[in-house]
Protein backbone atom coordinates (compact mmCIF):
# COMPACT_ATOMS: atom_id res chain seq x y z
CA UNK A 1 0.00 0.00 0.00
CA UNK A 2 1.29 3.24 -0.72
CA UNK A 3 1.69 6.66 1.06
CA UNK A 4 -0.90 8.15 -1.12
CA UNK A 5 -3.31 5.41 -0.46
CA UNK A 6 -3.15 6.19 3.23
CA UNK A 7 -4.58 9.51 3.06
CA UNK A 8 -1.88 11.63 2.78
CA UNK A 9 -1.57 14.71 0.70
CA UNK A 10 0.38 13.90 -2.91
CA UNK A 11 3.57 15.80 -2.91
CA UNK A 12 4.26 19.42 -4.47
CA UNK A 13 7.36 20.10 -6.30
CA UNK A 14 8.23 23.19 -5.52
CA UNK A 15 10.16 24.52 -2.26
CA UNK A 16 11.68 27.14 -3.94
CA UNK A 17 8.56 29.09 -4.81
CA UNK A 18 7.08 28.35 -1.27
CA UNK A 19 10.57 29.58 0.15
CA UNK A 20 10.40 32.54 -1.63
CA UNK A 21 6.90 33.40 -0.82
CA UNK A 22 7.49 32.41 2.90
CA UNK A 23 10.21 35.29 2.84
CA UNK A 24 8.18 37.92 1.37
CA UNK A 25 5.36 36.95 3.69
CA UNK A 26 7.54 36.97 6.73
CA UNK A 27 9.02 40.64 5.82
CA UNK A 28 5.69 42.11 5.15
CA UNK A 29 4.09 40.98 8.20
CA UNK A 30 7.09 42.27 10.12
CA UNK A 31 6.48 45.80 8.92
CA UNK A 32 3.07 45.42 10.04
CA UNK A 33 4.23 44.40 13.36
CA UNK A 34 6.17 47.06 13.51
CA UNK A 35 3.83 49.77 12.30
CA UNK A 36 1.26 48.75 14.53
CA UNK A 37 3.50 48.79 17.51
CA UNK A 38 3.79 52.55 17.29
CA UNK A 39 0.57 52.65 16.70
CA UNK A 40 -1.28 54.04 19.75
CA UNK A 41 -4.39 55.55 19.40
CA UNK A 42 -5.94 56.34 22.61
CA UNK A 43 -9.09 58.39 24.03
CA UNK A 44 -6.94 60.72 25.59
CA UNK A 45 -4.31 60.91 23.62
CA UNK A 46 -5.91 61.10 19.82
CA UNK A 47 -3.95 60.53 16.86
CA UNK A 48 -1.30 62.68 16.76
CA UNK A 49 1.46 60.72 18.11
CA UNK A 50 0.05 58.13 15.60
CA UNK A 51 -0.07 59.92 12.55
CA UNK A 52 3.91 58.53 11.13
CA UNK A 53 2.52 55.13 12.29
CA UNK A 54 -0.63 54.94 10.22
CA UNK A 55 1.25 56.39 7.29
CA UNK A 56 3.53 53.13 7.75
CA UNK A 57 0.45 50.95 7.64
CA UNK A 58 -1.13 52.51 4.71
CA UNK A 59 2.43 52.02 3.19
CA UNK A 60 2.48 47.94 4.14
CA UNK A 61 -0.92 48.02 2.57
CA UNK A 62 0.58 48.94 -0.73
CA UNK A 63 3.42 46.46 -0.20
CA UNK A 64 1.30 43.99 -0.26
CA UNK A 65 -0.93 44.63 -2.47
CA UNK A 66 2.11 45.13 -4.82
CA UNK A 67 3.14 41.47 -3.75
CA UNK A 68 0.43 39.95 -4.44
CA UNK A 69 0.78 41.57 -8.61
CA UNK A 70 4.38 40.71 -8.87
CA UNK A 71 3.84 36.60 -7.67
CA UNK A 72 0.64 36.27 -9.42
CA UNK A 73 1.21 32.51 -9.75
CA UNK A 74 0.88 31.88 -5.77
CA UNK A 75 -2.46 30.91 -4.25
CA UNK A 76 -2.03 32.26 -1.49
CA UNK A 77 -1.83 36.04 -2.93
CA UNK A 78 -5.56 36.79 -4.01
CA UNK A 79 -6.01 37.47 -0.14
CA UNK A 80 -2.76 39.05 0.00
CA UNK A 81 -4.08 41.46 -2.34
CA UNK A 82 -7.37 42.05 -0.57
CA UNK A 83 -5.59 42.31 2.82
CA UNK A 84 -3.32 44.59 1.73
CA UNK A 85 -6.53 46.94 0.33
CA UNK A 86 -7.78 46.52 3.56
CA UNK A 87 -5.08 47.32 5.79
CA UNK A 88 -4.97 50.53 3.85
CA UNK A 89 -8.07 51.23 4.32
CA UNK A 90 -8.41 50.41 7.72
CA UNK A 91 -5.69 53.40 8.08
CA UNK A 92 -7.22 55.99 6.52
CA UNK A 93 -10.59 55.36 8.89
CA UNK A 94 -7.79 55.11 12.06
CA UNK A 95 -6.56 59.17 11.02
CA UNK A 96 -10.22 59.92 12.38
CA UNK A 97 -10.13 61.37 15.82
CA UNK A 98 -11.09 59.25 18.95
CA UNK A 99 -12.87 60.79 21.21
CA UNK A 100 -12.96 60.19 25.07
CA UNK A 101 -15.87 59.05 27.30
CA UNK A 102 -16.04 57.92 30.64
CA UNK A 103 -15.43 54.76 32.26
CA UNK A 104 -17.08 52.66 34.91
CA UNK A 105 -14.32 51.62 36.81
CA UNK A 106 -16.24 48.62 37.63
CA UNK A 107 -16.39 47.38 34.37
CA UNK A 108 -12.58 46.94 33.87
CA UNK A 109 -9.83 44.85 35.11
CA UNK A 110 -7.90 45.88 37.22
CA UNK A 111 -4.88 46.64 34.35
CA UNK A 112 -7.16 48.83 32.26
CA UNK A 113 -6.06 51.58 33.98
CA UNK A 114 -2.94 51.66 31.70
CA UNK A 115 -2.66 53.02 28.16
CA UNK A 116 -2.66 49.51 25.79
CA UNK A 117 -1.61 49.69 22.28
CA UNK A 118 -2.44 46.74 19.79
CA UNK A 119 -0.16 43.93 20.44
CA UNK A 120 1.34 42.51 17.10
CA UNK A 121 3.97 39.21 17.11
CA UNK A 122 4.74 37.73 13.92
CA UNK A 123 6.16 33.66 14.07
CA UNK A 124 7.87 32.23 10.92
CA UNK A 125 8.92 28.41 11.57
CA UNK A 126 10.30 26.52 9.09
CA UNK A 127 11.03 22.59 8.97
CA UNK A 128 12.93 19.83 7.65
CA UNK A 129 12.24 16.26 8.68
CA UNK A 130 12.64 12.37 6.69
CA UNK A 131 12.03 9.36 7.46
CA UNK A 132 15.44 7.84 8.58
CA UNK A 133 14.20 4.26 9.26
CA UNK A 134 11.19 2.44 8.02
CA UNK A 135 8.94 1.46 4.58
CA UNK A 136 8.80 4.46 3.79
CA UNK A 137 10.07 7.84 2.90
CA UNK A 138 13.79 8.50 2.93
CA UNK A 139 13.81 12.24 0.90
CA UNK A 140 13.96 15.42 3.26
CA UNK A 141 10.88 17.43 2.94
CA UNK A 142 10.47 21.09 3.55
CA UNK A 143 7.72 23.14 4.97
CA UNK A 144 6.45 26.05 7.03
CA UNK A 145 3.86 28.22 8.22
CA UNK A 146 3.51 31.82 9.04
CA UNK A 147 1.26 32.90 11.74
CA UNK A 148 0.21 36.55 12.89
CA UNK A 149 -1.07 36.96 16.60
CA UNK A 150 -2.96 40.60 16.81
CA UNK A 151 -4.33 41.74 19.84
CA UNK A 152 -6.77 44.62 19.41
CA UNK A 153 -7.45 46.57 22.79
CA UNK A 154 -11.23 47.47 23.35
CA UNK A 155 -9.37 51.24 24.25
CA UNK A 156 -8.36 51.32 20.67
CA UNK A 157 -11.81 51.20 19.11
CA UNK A 158 -13.35 53.35 21.29
CA UNK A 159 -14.57 50.71 23.84
CA UNK A 160 -12.95 49.83 27.10
CA UNK A 161 -10.33 47.62 27.68
CA UNK A 162 -12.53 44.78 29.76
CA UNK A 163 -12.86 43.84 25.79
CA UNK A 164 -10.13 42.53 23.56
CA UNK A 165 -10.34 40.93 19.80
CA UNK A 166 -7.88 39.04 18.99
CA UNK A 167 -6.93 37.48 15.11
CA UNK A 168 -4.82 34.70 13.41
CA UNK A 169 -3.86 34.81 10.28
CA UNK A 170 -1.95 31.39 9.43
CA UNK A 171 0.02 30.07 6.23
CA UNK A 172 1.08 26.79 5.83
CA UNK A 173 3.77 25.70 3.21
CA UNK A 174 5.39 22.58 1.74
CA UNK A 175 5.43 19.05 2.80
CA UNK A 176 6.08 17.09 6.16
CA UNK A 177 6.62 13.02 7.30
CA UNK A 178 2.86 13.05 8.12
CA UNK A 179 1.79 9.86 7.59
CA UNK A 180 4.80 8.62 6.34
CA UNK A 181 5.73 5.93 9.21
CA UNK A 182 2.59 6.50 11.45
CA UNK A 183 -1.37 7.26 11.77
CA UNK A 184 -0.60 10.10 13.63
CA UNK A 185 0.95 13.33 12.41
CA UNK A 186 4.65 13.57 13.28
CA UNK A 187 3.91 17.18 12.44
CA UNK A 188 1.30 19.04 14.45
CA UNK A 189 2.74 22.35 12.64
CA UNK A 190 2.20 21.44 9.29
CA UNK A 191 -0.95 19.68 9.80
CA UNK A 192 -3.26 22.20 10.69
CA UNK A 193 -4.93 24.12 8.78
CA UNK A 194 -4.73 21.72 6.51
CA UNK A 195 -1.92 18.79 5.69
CA UNK A 196 0.20 19.26 2.61
CA UNK A 197 -0.08 22.22 0.21
CA UNK A 198 -0.34 26.03 0.62
CA UNK A 199 -2.93 26.64 2.74
CA UNK A 200 -4.62 29.87 4.42
CA UNK A 201 -6.79 30.32 7.47
CA UNK A 202 -8.08 32.70 9.90
CA UNK A 203 -9.37 32.88 13.61
CA UNK A 204 -11.00 35.29 15.29
CA UNK A 205 -12.78 35.91 18.77
CA UNK A 206 -13.95 38.37 20.86
CA UNK A 207 -12.94 38.32 24.79
CA UNK A 208 -15.02 40.37 27.66
CA UNK A 209 -13.10 40.21 31.09
CA UNK A 210 -14.37 41.25 34.27
CA UNK A 211 -12.59 42.00 37.61
CA UNK A 212 -13.21 38.88 39.34
CA UNK A 213 -10.67 36.94 36.48
CA UNK A 214 -14.45 35.63 34.59
CA UNK A 215 -13.85 35.64 30.62
CA UNK A 216 -16.37 35.32 28.07
CA UNK A 217 -15.35 34.71 24.61
CA UNK A 218 -16.84 34.18 21.54
CA UNK A 219 -15.94 33.67 17.69
CA UNK A 220 -13.83 30.92 15.57
CA UNK A 221 -10.40 29.72 17.46
CA UNK A 222 -7.33 27.82 16.61
CA UNK A 223 -6.88 25.49 19.73
CA UNK A 224 -3.35 25.35 19.26
CA UNK A 225 -3.23 28.90 20.92
CA UNK A 226 -4.26 26.83 24.04
CA UNK A 227 -2.16 24.16 23.57
CA UNK A 228 0.60 26.28 23.62
CA UNK A 229 0.01 27.73 26.70
CA UNK A 230 0.11 24.59 28.81
CA UNK A 231 2.73 24.86 31.55
CA UNK A 232 5.85 22.09 30.89
CA UNK A 233 4.19 20.20 27.74
CA UNK A 234 3.23 23.35 25.96
CA UNK A 235 3.98 24.58 22.39
CA UNK A 236 1.23 23.82 19.80
CA UNK A 237 3.69 22.31 17.60
CA UNK A 238 5.47 25.04 16.75
CA UNK A 239 7.29 24.82 20.13
CA UNK A 240 8.02 21.52 21.82
CA UNK A 241 6.90 18.29 20.90
CA UNK A 242 5.55 18.18 17.26
CA UNK A 243 3.74 15.01 17.48
CA UNK A 244 0.18 15.53 17.69
CA UNK A 245 -0.25 13.29 20.61
CA UNK A 246 1.39 15.68 22.70
CA UNK A 247 1.19 18.87 20.75
CA UNK A 248 -3.07 18.76 20.64
CA UNK A 249 -4.24 15.00 21.86
CA UNK A 250 -6.74 13.59 20.29
CA UNK A 251 -10.14 12.53 21.24
CA UNK A 252 -12.27 12.47 18.13
CA UNK A 253 -14.27 14.70 19.48
CA UNK A 254 -12.88 18.09 19.59
CA UNK A 255 -11.59 19.30 16.19
CA UNK A 256 -7.93 21.66 16.08
CA UNK A 257 -10.13 24.54 14.78
CA UNK A 258 -13.49 25.05 16.28
CA UNK A 259 -16.99 27.97 16.20
CA UNK A 260 -18.03 28.48 19.46
CA UNK A 261 -17.90 30.49 23.25
CA UNK A 262 -15.87 29.80 25.85
CA UNK A 263 -16.67 30.98 29.77
CA UNK A 264 -13.60 30.10 32.41
CA UNK A 265 -14.03 31.52 35.67
CA UNK A 266 -12.13 31.49 38.87
CA UNK A 267 -13.45 28.94 41.95
CA UNK A 268 -12.35 28.35 45.36
CA UNK A 269 -10.87 25.04 44.02
CA UNK A 270 -9.03 26.14 40.98
CA UNK A 271 -10.40 27.27 37.07
CA UNK A 272 -13.19 26.29 35.76
CA UNK A 273 -13.53 26.48 31.73
CA UNK A 274 -16.60 25.39 29.46
CA UNK A 275 -16.56 25.15 25.95
CA UNK A 276 -19.85 24.84 23.92
CA UNK A 277 -18.69 24.78 20.11
CA UNK A 278 -20.10 23.41 16.68
CA UNK A 279 -18.74 19.61 16.32
CA UNK A 280 -17.52 19.96 12.61
CA UNK A 281 -13.87 21.27 12.02
CA UNK A 282 -13.84 24.93 11.41
CA UNK A 283 -10.42 25.07 9.39
CA UNK A 284 -10.31 26.86 6.05
CA UNK A 285 -14.26 27.72 6.66
CA UNK A 286 -15.95 30.66 8.79
CA UNK A 287 -17.92 28.50 10.64
CA UNK A 288 -21.11 30.07 10.09
CA UNK A 289 -22.45 28.66 6.96
CA UNK A 290 -24.26 26.31 9.08
CA UNK A 291 -23.39 26.77 12.85
CA UNK A 292 -24.21 24.12 14.76
CA UNK A 293 -25.95 21.95 12.09
CA UNK A 294 -24.41 19.21 12.70
CA UNK A 295 -25.15 19.33 16.49
CA UNK A 296 -23.31 20.50 19.66
CA UNK A 297 -20.57 20.08 21.24
CA UNK A 298 -19.90 20.39 25.17
CA UNK A 299 -16.19 20.47 27.28
CA UNK A 300 -15.96 20.84 31.03
CA UNK A 301 -12.87 21.26 32.48
CA UNK A 302 -11.45 22.12 35.88
CA UNK A 303 -7.61 23.10 36.85
CA UNK A 304 -6.74 22.71 40.26
CA UNK A 305 -3.17 24.07 41.69
CA UNK A 306 -1.74 21.56 43.91
CA UNK A 307 1.79 21.94 45.74
CA UNK A 308 3.05 18.45 45.95
CA UNK A 309 6.96 18.39 47.62
CA UNK A 310 6.72 22.86 47.86
CA UNK A 311 6.62 22.19 43.96
CA UNK A 312 3.98 23.50 41.76
CA UNK A 313 1.38 21.31 39.63
CA UNK A 314 -1.65 21.85 37.65
CA UNK A 315 -4.50 18.53 37.48
CA UNK A 316 -7.28 18.66 35.27
CA UNK A 317 -10.57 17.19 34.65
CA UNK A 318 -12.39 16.97 31.25
CA UNK A 319 -15.32 16.10 30.06
CA UNK A 320 -16.45 16.20 26.47
CA UNK A 321 -19.74 15.37 25.31
CA UNK A 322 -21.72 15.94 21.36
CA UNK A 323 -24.99 15.14 20.38
CA UNK A 324 -23.83 14.98 16.92
CA UNK A 325 -24.52 11.79 14.44
CA UNK A 326 -21.54 9.68 13.68
CA UNK A 327 -18.30 10.97 13.66
CA UNK A 328 -16.29 13.94 11.72
CA UNK A 329 -13.93 11.73 9.69
CA UNK A 330 -13.02 14.64 7.55
CA UNK A 331 -9.50 14.88 9.54
CA UNK A 332 -8.59 10.86 9.64
CA UNK A 333 -6.43 9.09 7.05
CA UNK A 334 -8.91 7.53 4.18
CA UNK A 335 -7.90 4.45 5.74
CA UNK A 336 -9.59 4.86 8.57
CA UNK A 337 -12.88 6.03 7.46
CA UNK A 338 -15.46 3.28 7.91
CA UNK A 339 -17.90 1.98 5.12
CA UNK A 340 -21.38 3.81 5.20
CA UNK A 341 -22.74 0.18 6.34
CA UNK A 342 -20.98 -0.05 9.70
CA UNK A 343 -23.20 2.12 10.92
CA UNK A 344 -20.55 5.22 12.56
CA UNK A 345 -22.49 7.42 10.93
CA UNK A 346 -25.68 6.78 12.16
CA UNK A 347 -24.87 6.58 16.08
CA UNK A 348 -25.88 9.70 17.75
CA UNK A 349 -23.85 10.79 20.74
CA UNK A 350 -20.41 10.60 21.87
CA UNK A 351 -18.20 11.05 25.14
CA UNK A 352 -14.64 11.77 26.26
CA UNK A 353 -13.47 11.72 29.53
CA UNK A 354 -9.40 12.82 30.55
CA UNK A 355 -7.35 13.12 33.17
CA UNK A 356 -4.19 15.69 32.89
CA UNK A 357 -1.40 16.85 34.64
CA UNK A 358 1.59 18.76 35.04
CA UNK A 359 3.82 18.66 37.81
CA UNK A 360 7.03 20.69 38.62
CA UNK A 361 10.00 18.34 39.72
CA UNK A 362 12.21 21.41 40.34
CA UNK A 363 11.45 25.28 39.59
CA UNK A 364 14.20 27.71 39.67
CA UNK A 365 13.87 30.19 42.19
CA UNK A 366 13.99 33.64 40.63
CA UNK A 367 12.99 32.27 36.53
CA UNK A 368 8.79 31.81 36.75
CA UNK A 369 7.79 29.13 34.70
CA UNK A 370 11.21 28.04 34.29
CA UNK A 371 12.30 24.42 35.82
CA UNK A 372 11.84 20.30 34.87
CA UNK A 373 8.28 18.66 35.54
CA UNK A 374 6.61 15.51 34.74
CA UNK A 375 3.35 15.66 32.36
CA UNK A 376 0.67 13.31 31.28
CA UNK A 377 -2.81 12.53 30.02
CA UNK A 378 -5.10 9.59 30.52
CA UNK A 379 -8.08 9.62 28.98
CA UNK A 380 -11.37 7.37 28.13
CA UNK A 381 -13.57 7.58 25.37
CA UNK A 382 -17.08 5.60 23.96
CA UNK A 383 -15.45 3.85 20.99
CA UNK A 384 -18.42 4.38 19.04
CA UNK A 385 -19.34 6.48 17.14
CA UNK A 386 -15.74 8.10 18.33
CA UNK A 387 -13.04 6.40 16.46
CA UNK A 388 -10.51 6.05 19.55
CA UNK A 389 -11.33 4.24 22.75
CA UNK A 390 -8.12 5.37 25.25
CA UNK A 391 -5.02 6.98 25.06
CA UNK A 392 -2.09 7.77 27.37
CA UNK A 393 1.12 10.01 27.40
CA UNK A 394 3.55 11.11 29.67
CA UNK A 395 7.06 12.49 30.19
CA UNK A 396 9.62 14.83 31.47
CA UNK A 397 10.48 18.55 30.09
CA UNK A 398 11.82 21.27 31.13
CA UNK A 399 14.71 24.08 30.80
CA UNK A 400 18.84 23.13 31.86
CA UNK A 401 19.62 25.30 34.53
CA UNK A 402 22.45 26.34 32.93
CA UNK A 403 20.41 27.47 29.77
CA UNK A 404 17.19 28.41 31.01
CA UNK A 405 16.24 30.15 27.81
CA UNK A 406 16.81 26.48 25.87
CA UNK A 407 14.26 23.55 26.62
CA UNK A 408 13.94 19.81 25.79
CA UNK A 409 11.27 16.87 26.51
CA UNK A 410 11.01 13.17 26.05
CA UNK A 411 7.36 11.58 25.89
CA UNK A 412 5.73 7.89 25.55
CA UNK A 413 2.47 8.08 23.95
CA UNK A 414 -0.27 5.16 23.50
CA UNK A 415 -3.45 5.53 21.37
CA UNK A 416 -5.66 2.51 21.16
CA UNK A 417 -7.92 2.86 18.14
CA UNK A 418 -11.48 1.51 19.31
CA UNK A 419 -12.14 -2.21 18.85
CA UNK A 420 -15.73 -1.32 16.61
CA UNK A 421 -13.19 0.53 14.24
CA UNK A 422 -10.62 -2.56 14.00
CA UNK A 423 -12.97 -5.36 13.86
CA UNK A 424 -15.15 -3.12 10.71
CA UNK A 425 -11.57 -2.78 9.08
CA UNK A 426 -9.89 -5.93 9.37
CA UNK A 427 -11.12 -7.02 5.46
CA UNK A 428 -9.02 -4.03 4.59
CA UNK A 429 -6.43 -3.31 6.93
CA UNK A 430 -5.27 -4.56 10.25
CA UNK A 431 -4.76 -2.46 13.00
CA UNK A 432 -3.42 -1.89 16.26
CA UNK A 433 -2.54 0.32 19.25
CA UNK A 434 0.06 3.11 17.88
CA UNK A 435 2.55 4.17 20.10
CA UNK A 436 5.90 5.86 19.79
CA UNK A 437 8.42 7.75 21.83
CA UNK A 438 9.55 11.16 21.20
CA UNK A 439 12.38 13.35 22.36
CA UNK A 440 13.48 17.63 21.19
CA UNK A 441 16.11 19.86 22.26
CA UNK A 442 15.58 23.78 21.75
CA UNK A 443 18.88 25.73 21.08
CA UNK A 444 18.05 29.43 21.89
CA UNK A 445 20.85 30.84 19.05
CA UNK A 446 19.77 34.28 19.45
CA UNK A 447 16.92 36.02 20.55
CA UNK A 448 14.15 35.23 19.21
CA UNK A 449 15.98 32.82 16.76
CA UNK A 450 14.95 29.18 18.27
CA UNK A 451 16.16 25.72 16.46
CA UNK A 452 14.92 22.68 17.80
CA UNK A 453 16.45 19.28 16.73
CA UNK A 454 13.77 16.41 16.89
CA UNK A 455 13.44 12.56 16.36
CA UNK A 456 10.70 10.10 16.87
CA UNK A 457 10.06 6.24 16.78
CA UNK A 458 6.70 5.17 15.89
CA UNK A 459 5.01 1.84 15.91
CA UNK A 460 2.47 2.29 13.54
CA UNK A 461 -1.28 1.86 14.24
CA UNK A 462 -1.13 -0.13 10.46
CA UNK A 463 0.26 -3.49 11.11
CA UNK A 464 1.96 -3.77 8.08
CA UNK A 465 4.35 -1.66 8.69
CA UNK A 466 7.60 -2.01 10.35
CA UNK A 467 9.07 0.58 13.48
CA UNK A 468 9.76 3.52 11.77
CA UNK A 469 12.12 6.74 12.69
CA UNK A 470 11.61 10.03 12.01
CA UNK A 471 13.97 12.86 12.35
CA UNK A 472 13.85 16.60 12.16
CA UNK A 473 15.14 20.06 12.36
CA UNK A 474 12.51 23.09 13.34
CA UNK A 475 13.72 26.81 12.70
CA UNK A 476 11.67 29.37 14.28
CA UNK A 477 11.90 33.23 14.57
CA UNK A 478 9.76 36.03 15.68
CA UNK A 479 9.35 39.81 14.32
Amino acid sequence: MTVNEMGTVPRLQRPGGNCVFALVSALILRDISRSFNRLRLTRKGGPKESDGSISGIAVTGLQMLSASLIFPGQSFFPILRASGIGIALAASAAAMPLHAQDDDPATLPPSAGQDKGIDIRVDWTQFVDAVIEGDAGGEPNYGGRIDGYVAVPGSTIGLDDSITIDIHPEFRYGESANGEIGLLPTNTGLFYPQDGGEVFDLSASITKAWKNGAELSVGKFNLLDFAAKFPIVGGGGNEGFQNLAMALPPTGLVPGSIVGAQFKTPTRIGLLRIWVFDPIIASRRDGFEDPFGSGVSVLVANTVPLKIGGEQGYYTVKLVGTTMRGADFSVYPQVLIPPPAAGFQDEKGGWNAALSWQQYLNSYEGMPGKGIGWFGQLSFSDGFPTPLDWHLFTGIAGNPKSRPQDKFGVAYFRYSISDRLVDTLATRLTLKDEQGVEAFYTFQAANPLRVTANVQVIDSAADFRSTGVVAGLRVKTSF
